[in-house]
């Protein structure tokens, strides 16, 4: 499978539409980045299920910023909506695919339980919240 070129204009659909979707943040100058890209593209033939996306950080300075990306390659993994992985640098060909098997056996609904539990308390954070009747 071809992998998807993420813009700002369709990034929040591609998240939202699929369960399960990696995104390497790159550009052409890069000479990790293009060292990686063929491992990232077998990945995507040995996946089919599984949506893989680009987001070249130079014709997407926008959305490499909302991200914070700083360093490139940077592989991000959105499960249901949920970022679970990101993280620079170029992964090896078995690196990826133990990563992508991790990011398979995670229990999401496990995952935001933990997200739920770390959310601050209503006026944690100074903030009045609703008074215990």
């Amino acid at each position: 499978m071809a992998t998807t070129e993420l813009t700002k204009e369709n990034f929040d659909r591609t998240v939202s539409e699929n369960p399960f979707v990696l995104i390497d943040f790159w550009a052409g100058w890069c000479r990790p980045c293009l060292q990686f890209a063929p491992v990232y593209e077998k990945a995507s033939e040995a996946n089919p299920d599984l949506v893989f996306a680009k987001v070249d950080t130079e014709a997407q300075q926008e959305l490499a910023a909302a991200f914070q990306i700083t360093s490139i390659p940077t592989l991000m993994i959105v499960r249901d909506q949920v970022a679970i992985f990101a993280q620079p640098g170029a992964l090896p060909e078995a690196a990826l695919t133990d990563l992508i098997g991790q990011a398979r056996a995670l229990d999401m609904d496990e995952v935001r339980a933990k997200i739920a539990e770390s959310a601050p308390a209503p006026g944690a954070d100074g903030t009045p919240g609703t008074p215990e009747a």
